[in-house]
């Protein structure tokens, strides 16, 4: 027994320290971490358990038969983060270039399952180069089956893809399924075709971070949640977001003491906001200054910038905050703000997180190229995810809140719990100088002094349809609150609705805009 005792804990150790000391220098120097590094960081000390370390690929064929390296290029198991159970994949790009064959996607298959069944939260390490050739349609094949996963877990665990090397074709599509992607500058690179076959196609010539690296997915085409400068730095905000999330749809976000009183008055609030409609601010800082000690998760901060998506807590619970942001575009809705926001709410919605809306939003972004390119169907997406969210909406009016984009951002006529105001709301079809302009055209041309005229009917419209009470009065705000005193009303309102139940009406799913 001995004897048999010492082999198994030498094949231990050959599967743990990889296929050689020359393959994990060459990983080091191209900038990034090993399977079992990166681990390290994301678990507690001594909490992770391996599932199939000693798993072998069966296949034969252009020389796999000689190489059948334990692992199979993919580490799986479970430890805790935080104390709390959490299952993982990490692609050892040592391996076969961290390739997806039929082994190494039965082991994530296994684990994925795992997760699912348990009941906890799911996080792939990416550093892999796609399918493996060798195995053919097995390894596409492979592929389909973690789709598939992705799909059926999604809104039951919450899925986290993290993306340390490259993630290419088919590989690329599990990320797109999850709830949060994770990228770090300088050696993340995702995309469904690479340089080669672009030139080849297009005949553009792009390096392999122009197409598809960090900043470009962070700031171009928002396929990235968040983007990081380096590994540990990465793996460190995995932890915080997990410490926000619950474990799956049937438990609540977990609660944490922050010591910051629930009714500390905000007095910063009434400078950081001007009172004129058309100056700017930084509506992040308003934010910081409701929220218990000024500390965000935000997701896509480089991306749809005119619009917030961040998770805090209030009174050590965790909210999910949607707000407007002045500095980019005024704060107007396009077409990435509009999605951006919309599977913002999905998630929150998902994982019983409250929503806490803040407004102030002048409509949505006119053009040819927001009509063009869809903003009726994107905004309506934005649109459809609040109206089919069921956890506690609180919303809350800063300033200007005009049109349709007044409606999508969660009014009270399609659905939020509270509508608050700041005395310095404005709720109207459109701004009065534009209401002015429309209503009294024919007038103001034909006065002595237009200009006068125009002022006057501009003052006049102001005062008669959107003066800061005038939705209390008829009951579309629910109260206009002291601006310092947001953190206060937030906070009750939303231990007030924490014990909301809404049931939707009996379906299969809807069919949300697309």
């Amino acid at each position: 027994m001995r004897a048999r005792v010492a082999e198994l804990l030498a094949a231990r150790e050959e599967a743990v320290a990889g296929p050689s000391a020359r393959a994990t220098r060459a990983q080091h120097e191209r900038g990034r971490l090993t399977v079992r590094e990166r681990l390290d960081l994301l678990f507690d000390p001594g909490t992770f358990t391996e599932v199939e370390q000693l798993r072998r690929h069966q296949s034969t064929g252009f020389g796999l038969e000689d190489r059948r390296p334990a692992t199979d290029g993919v580490v799986t198991g479970w430890g805790e983060v935080g104390g709390r159970t959490v299952f993982a994949y990490a692609h050892d790009f040592r391996v076969f270039g961290g390739s997806l064959g039929r082994a190494h996607a039965e082991k994530i298959h296994k684990i994925m399952d795992l997760a699912e069944s348990a009941g906890a939260p799911l996080v792939g390490l990416s550093d892999g180069a796609g399918a493996r050739i060798q195995e053919g349609v097995t390894a596409l094949a492979g592929y389909g089956g973690i789709f598939r996963r992705n799909v059926r877990a999604s809104g039951v665990i919450p899925q986290i893809s993290v993306i340390l090397g490259p993630c290419a074709g088919g590989a690329a599509y599990s990320p797109a399924l999850t709830d949060v992607v994770f990228m770090v500058r300088g050696i993340s690179q995702m995309y469904v075709t690479g340089p080669d076959v672009v030139q080849a196609v297009t005949g553009e010539t792009m390096t392999h971070e122009g197409l598809g690296g960090a900043q470009v997915h962070g700031a171009v085409s928002g396929a990235a949640s968040v983007v990081c400068d380096d590994e540990a730095e990465c793996l460190q905000e995995v932890r915080y977001l997990l410490s926000l999330l619950p474990s799956n749809n049937r438990e609540l976000p977990p609660v944490a003491a922050t010591g910051d009183p629930p009714d500390r008055r905000c007095e910063a609030l009434l400078d950081l906001v001007p009172t004129e409609t058309g100056r700017s601010y930084d509506m992040r800082a308003v934010i910081e200054e409701v929220v218990d000690r000024g500390e965000l998760f935000e997701l896509h901060a480089s991306w749809a910038t005119n619009v917030l998506c961040v998770l805090a807590r209030l009174d050590g619970h965790v909210v999910g905050v949607v707000a407007n942001q002045p500095l980019s575009m005024a704060g107007a809705l396009d077409i990435h703000a509009s999605e951006k926001a919309a599977r913002f709410v999905q998630m929150c919605d998902a994982f019983s997180i409250p929503i806490v809306t803040l407004v102030d939003v002048p409509g949505f972004l006119p053009g040819t190229r927001q009509e063009h390119g869809g903003i009726i169907r994107h905004g309506a997406k934005l649109l459809y995810a609040y109206c089919d969210a069921t956890v506690p909406r609180v919303q809350v009016i800063l300033r200007k809140a005009y049109g349709g984009a007044y409606i999508v951002m969660d009014s009270r006529s399609i659905g939020c719990d509270l509508s608050l105001a700041w005395p310095t709301n404005e709720i109207a079809v459109m701004g009065a100088e534009g209401a002015a302009n429309v209503v009294f055209r024919r007038e103001i041309a034909a006065a002595p002094d237009p200009e006068a005229a125009r002022a006057q009917r501009v003052k006049q419209y102001r005062e008669e349809l959107i003066h800061p009470y005038y939705a209390a009065e008829r009951g579309l705000v629910d109260d206009v609150i002291d601006p310092a005193d947001t953190r206060a009303a937030l906070v009750r309102a939303l231990a007030m609705l924490r014990a909301k139940h809404a049931a939707l009406p009996s379906r299969k799913h809807g069919n949300p805009p697309t």
